[in-house]
């Protein structure tokens, strides 16, 4: 099992709306694609809620049964969509993957 794990500090303002909206479409969005891309077996995504220090303010965690899951996960054309927004909205990006 791969396990997909990515964090995002967002920008204060980007695509005519603050941080807290921005965030709220991206995990909009992001739980969108079960149902939508057959190879993505999980997903949870939060928004930072404590304002902990340093920040990120949206977290995805993700499972693939195998590398190939997550790759195909990575160019399907329903993700593609989400990150076209994510980056016009974030300011920064952290990502692991590993596998169990």
């Amino acid at each position: 099992m791969i396990k997909h794990i990515v964090m995002w500090t967002l920008k204060d303002e980007a695509a005519g709306a603050d941080k807290a909206e921005n965030a709220r479409k991206m995990k909009q969005a992001l739980e969108a694609l079960p149902g939508l891309i057959p190879s993505l077996a999980k997903i949870e995504v939060g928004v930072d809620v404590f304002a902990a220090a340093p920040a990120c303010d949206v977290i995805l965690y993700s499972e693939f049964a195998t590398r190939a899951d997550l790759d195909a996960y990575q160019i399907h054309p329903e993700h593609q969509k989400v990150v076209t927004f994510v980056k016009e909205v974030a300011a920064s990006r952290s990502v692991v993957d590993y596998e169990i």
